[in-house]
């Protein structure tokens, strides 16, 4: 592992995940005056460009984008704290994007809410908000005590004509949507039969104050970060799970998910995101507190390399040299911000259609060779190994395989959790 990169910020970090404390209280002591909050991100969704629905990912409203709208999604804590706060981003926006107000409460079955619970979110003490085109906005702190695992409700209502929306397109969560202004309504009723599993505008969920968490992990990656194949509305990404085993441990860090479906290193896809390099630095190293970043990136690369334009991007084929390149980048830039940074090896998939022949099998075991002894990342997490059928190494593991070849079911993706919270324990 590589050891000259540690730098003494780096080695004073939690026993349980490498982060750095954020132990900036929200009030001052005495009775001077209140400091602005320390924000810890407890949930987050990477951001791109609208794209219309389709089979693999299901329908989404992100072309047409939304008018006299309210939209009610559900997010779950990774830690807790006394204050919470909203991001919204409007990066692929060709328009100004103008809130006309925003709630945020704990949730109910459903589309409801918690009577009691709802607080109104303002931004500049406004209830209205404006998100420039190509921009991003956090609002004010709101009151709310927040519990690690726990399902908040984020509503937003659009009055006026949003354009085509800034979202995350495969985000196995139901997202509920209403005709009209529903922020106030604690009931469902409103939003039944509206609904899809994507994100919009909403990006980012921090928190503040006790009980706090003692930093973020950040899952980077792409659609097996992002937890395709693992149930819908049950919270068993491979983060999620990371997150639950936190939470049991006696100094808690907050785990935030930046996965993308079919995201790669190289190329940008009007699909499937910036590539990795581009989007590193807004979707991992800028969320508030992060101190370790799990990067686990290649796989469509290499599966899809030299795949024509079918709509969503051109694939070149992926030569080693170029990805470990673009891992290299990444890892600089992390240690440029003081940031941990842990590898994970590109998964087995000789079995996904198309994804397979022994040009890119090479490939792959030279990455993962690279990643494994390479030396460069702080630690390494070799997931090909763990999930890697015994009987063919190229192949994915029958009981964690969920259905294709490549993605994980909850088992495997409960397996990299565990994998990646004893490396992560180990390393501290």
């Amino acid at each position: 592992m590589r050891t000259s990169s540690l730098r003494p910020a780096l080695l004073a970090i939690l026993p349980i995940c490498l982060v750095a404390a954020t132990a900036t209280p929200v009030i001052a002591a005495g009775h001077g005056p209140a400091r602005p909050p320390a924000w810890t991100a407890t949930w987050a969704a990477a951001p791109h460009a609208p794209v219309p629905g389709n089979d693999f990912d299901g329908p989404n409203w992100s072309v047409p984008g939304f008018t006299d709208t309210t939209i009610r999604q559900v997010v779950r804590s990774s830690a807790g704290g006394s204050q919470v706060r909203i991001r919204l981003s409007n990066a692929y926006g060709v328009r100004p994007v103008r809130l006309a107000g925003a709630s945020i409460a704990r949730s109910g079955p459903g589309a409801s809410v918690r009577p009691g619970t709802a607080r109104t979110v303002r931004f500049g003490r406004d209830t209205e908000a404006t998100v420039p085109a190509g921009g991003s906005l956090a609002s004010d702190p709101v009151d709310l005590r927040v519990s690690p695992l726990e399902s908040l409700t984020v509503t937003l209502y659009f009055a006026e004509f949003t354009g085509p929306a800034t979202f995350h397109q495969d985000g196995l969560t139901t997202t509920y949507r209403a005709a009209g202004d529903h922020r106030d309504d604690a009931g469902a009723a409103a939003f039944a039969g509206e609904t899809s599993r994507s994100r919009y505008f909403l990006t980012g969920v921090d928190v503040a104050g006790e009980p706090g968490a003692r930093g973020v992990v950040v899952a980077f990656g792409d659609s097996i970060t992002d937890g395709h194949g693992t149930r819908a509305d049950a919270d068993n990404r491979y983060p999620d799970q990371l997150a639950e085993r936190s939470a049991t441990g006696k100094r808690p860090v907050a785990v935030v998910n930046a996965g993308i479906g079919g995201n790669k290193l190289l190329a940008d896809s009007p699909c499937y995101g910036d590539r990795a390099t581009a989007r590193f630095g807004r979707d991992a190293l800028d969320q508030p507190g992060v101190g370790a970043v799990v990067v686990l990136e290649g796989v469509n690369d290499i599966g899809a390399g030299g795949y024509p334009d079918f709509g969503c991007g051109a694939s070149p084929t992926a030569r080693t040299a170029d990805l470990v390149r673009a891992h290299r980048t990444l890892i600089r830039a992390a240690h440029q911000r003081g940031i941990r940074i842990i590898g994970a090896t590109v998964t087995p998939m000789k079995n996904f259609t198309g994804y397979y022949d022994p040009d890119k099998e090479r490939v792959r075991d030279e990455l993962n060779r690279w990643i494994r002894t390479g030396g460069e990342y702080d630690a390494v997490v070799d997931l090909d190994r763990l999930l890697a059928d015994p009987h063919d190494p190229d192949a994915l593991r029958a009981e964690f395989d969920f259905g294709d070849g490549l993605h994980l079911n909850d088992a495997g993706a409960d397996a990299i959790a565990a994998a990646v919270f004893r490396v992560l324990a180990r390393a501290a």
